[in-house]
């Protein structure tokens, strides 16, 4: 049975018993009537909590597979733009600038895969969200049309937040951008943020501890979306938009980076109304988090000879690494598992760094590996690879305090950077 009072449907279970006296005359009826309006909500929630982990785990693999794929491919292409520069092939290079223009996009696509299905490396620190917002309000100015008027409305006292810095202000340009596309004619864009108290009931709902948050809500004055479509919008691939317009990943990403944050996000929209997205992120409660490393003015160099041990069960890719590290003037041995790679460390004392993959065969991963290699060589220096993020080194969605990571697929740049950073400590 469904009634509605007002605008809000209940859902309840109704039982009739006849009631009869001793010479079995009916008397009348008695009926109980139970609310199943809150378990009803509870089977959905967990059907939707087991789809999308379902969705998560199929799509953390394609990313990972994609991302192997990627590496190769951008790497080469790479190389093949460094050769055809030194030759002055103007034609050739515009062909190769164009396949690497697509190879980017495919990154920012598994990118994208791998933020849904709560894979990817955050790595968190403890973040103003007034002073977040304010940094992005040039962008946000630049990125939305100029029909579109924006205001922040931010409170004073706002707790910090420990997350991702560049990943919430990812989040954010995308709601930005789909609030900007459901206003075609132009409209407002608000941005405010607020300390917020999740009680029992809500947070039970929302899963989440109850508690204090730190609220950010971005609304909209566009069409707005029917319950339906609110229903299925963080759904991955679902989209409203025409052909080539979206992936259809956009809010899904949303979700799994604040799920995987310890957040939560709610949709709340009405059709000619206009849309309010409202982020809730925990507070928090200790200003302590770990210094930020200064990047800037870190120049990129070459190798000084020193010998990197390439550890990658991919054969193309460890084979592209290992002619990476050669071109930028590093010596380099490379091994298939962490076995061989043992061997090879043992074997060769001049080994500075090691650089593996997270997941390897053999019964042995890339963090045991490096555990062990510390073990053995206490000073060497270790940076990981992986096409997804793996439990091995990132555990409650963070990336685990110390690690070096350059997820795939890099970069040449991105890889010299790196390297040296880590062997120089920086």
């Amino acid at each position: 049975m469904a009634r509605s009072q007002g605008r809000q449907q209940i859902l309840g279970s109704v039982a009739i018993h006849a009631i009869r006296d001793e010479q079995g005359q009916l008397l009348g009826f008695a009926k109980v009537t139970r609310d199943m309006t809150e378990k009803r909500a509870a089977d959905e929630r967990l059907r939707q909590s087991q789809k999308m982990e379902a969705i998560g785990q199929l799509t953390g693999g394609v990313a990972h597979d994609f991302n192997n794929l990627l590496t190769v491919i951008r790497g080469n292409m790479e190389t093949l733009q460094r050769r055809l520069a030194e030759r002055g092939e103007e034609h050739l290079q515009r062909l190769v600038n164009m396949a690497l223009l697509a190879s980017s996009r495919a990154a920012v696509l598994t990118h994208q895969l791998l933020a849904f299905s709560r894979r990817q490396p955050l790595q968190p620190k403890s973040v103003s969200v007034n002073t977040l917002i304010t940094g992005m309000s040039e962008m946000l100015h630049r990125t939305l049309a100029e029909s579109i008027s924006i205001e922040t409305v931010l409170a004073a006292g706002v707790w910090p937040t420990f997350v991702d810095a560049n990943q919430l202000e990812n989040c954010l340009l995308n709601l930005a951008v789909n609030a900007r596309d459901a206003m075609p004619d132009g409209g407002k864009l608000t941005i405010e943020a607020a300390n917020v108290f999740l009680d029992e009931t809500y947070a039970a709902v929302a899963e989440v501890p109850p508690g204090q948050y730190v609220g950010i809500f971005v609304s909209d004055t566009g069409v707005g979306m029917t319950p339906e479509v609110t229903a299925r919008a963080f759904d991955p691939f679902f989209t409203t938009k025409e052909e080539g317009q979206g992936t259809g990943l956009g809010l899904s990403q949303v979700y799994g980076f604040l799920k995987q944050s310890g957040g939560h996000v709610k949709i709340y929209s009405e059709v000619g109304a206009g849309t309010t997205i409202k982020i809730y992120l925990p507070r928090l409660l200790s200003s302590e988090s770990p210094p930020e490393k200064e990047q800037s003015g870190v120049t990129v160099t070459r190798g000084n000879g020193e010998t990197v041990l390439v550890v990658e069960d991919e054969s193309d890719v460890r084979r592209l690494s290992a002619d990476t590290l050669r071109e930028l003037g590093y010596r380099v041995l490379d091994a298939p598992d962490a076995a061989t790679g043992l061997r090879l460390l043992d074997a060769h004392h001049e080994i500075t760094l090691l650089f593996t993959d997270v997941g390897l065969p053999g019964g042995m991963n890339g963090r045991q590996l490096a555990d062990e290699a510390l073990r053995r060589r206490p000073g060497l220096k270790v940076l990981f690879t992986s096409g997804y993020a793996r439990n091995a080194i990132v555990h409650h969605g963070r990336l685990d305090p110390g690690v070096q990571l350059i997820m795939k697929p890099f970069a040449f740049s991105g890889l010299a950077a790196k390297i040296r950073q880590v062997l120089d400590g920086l």
